[in-house]
């Protein structure tokens, strides 16, 4: 056997390991997202490799992705905990997404094919609609759905750009409990989006979503402010 053959074998081992860690990020990331794990919550790494039954190295991998996705944050020992997202930040995300969106939009809606872009963004619509009710395949469904209308604008800079604040993203809508999050992912919020696109108005569809931003980052703010007042004694 040659030198190259032998490499290419010892490269298909490691898909036993790379399925694990993906598995294992995923459930964290759901747990993370439902609630389950709950902002500010530390994740001692020998505790919950034990609970999830994977090596302390694998588990480390997940715990690094999910970090530079930016659900997890790091103290001064190294120590992991679940993001706790400020109401400044929240205001920041939802900015940057209007601003990346926005034009997006505006890049699809001077697209000579907008008619078959549109039904791409309308099938992503549809599994948003078929995912309401359950919050993290909700949330995955509805971060598909932008993230396709900024694939769609063939622009791969804004592409790069607004994948880099996905994370940061899935932190915001989820650091105000599902109930908001559910709320503010409705599929009657989003509908109005691709129906902009299908018209090509452009402008329109920036101001609906400067709204539809707004309107979510007011929503998680609001509910970022009752959860620290002071209950009346």
């Amino acid at each position: 056997m040659t030198p190259g053959a032998k490499s290419s074998l010892h490269a298909l081992g490691s898909i036993e390991l790379q399925t694990r860690r993906e598995l294992i990020h995923a459930r964290l990331r759901e747990a993370i997202s439902s609630g389950e794990l709950t902002p500010g919550t530390h994740l001692a790494e020998v505790e919950l490799s034990e609970a999830l039954g994977v090596s302390r190295g694998t588990l480390r991998e997940a715990l690094r992705q999910l970090q530079q996705e930016g659900l997890l944050t790091s103290d001064a020992r190294g120590r992991l905990s679940v993001r706790v997202v400020t109401e400044r930040e929240v205001e920041e995300i939802f900015t940057v997404r209007h601003a990346l969106e926005s034009l997006a939009l505006e890049l699809i809606c001077a697209r000579e094919d907008r008619t078959s872009v549109v039904a791409r963004v309308r099938e992503e619509l549809e599994n948003l609609r078929e995912a309401e009710g359950d919050v993290t395949a909700q949330l995955d469904a509805d971060l598909a759905f932008h993230e396709r209308i900024c694939e769609l604008s063939g622009n791969t800079t804004l592409l790069h750009s607004w994948r880099s604040i996905s994370g940061l993203a899935r932190a915001a809508i989820t650091a105000a409990g599902p109930q908001t999050a559910l709320h503010n992912m409705a599929y009657q919020r989003h509908a109005p989006i691709a129906d902009h696109l299908e018209a090509g108005d452009a402008a329109g569809g920036r101001e609906f979503l400067r709204t539809h931003m707004r309107e979510a980052a007011a929503r998680i703010e609001q509910r970022m402010r009752r959860s620290v007042e002071p209950t009346a004694g």
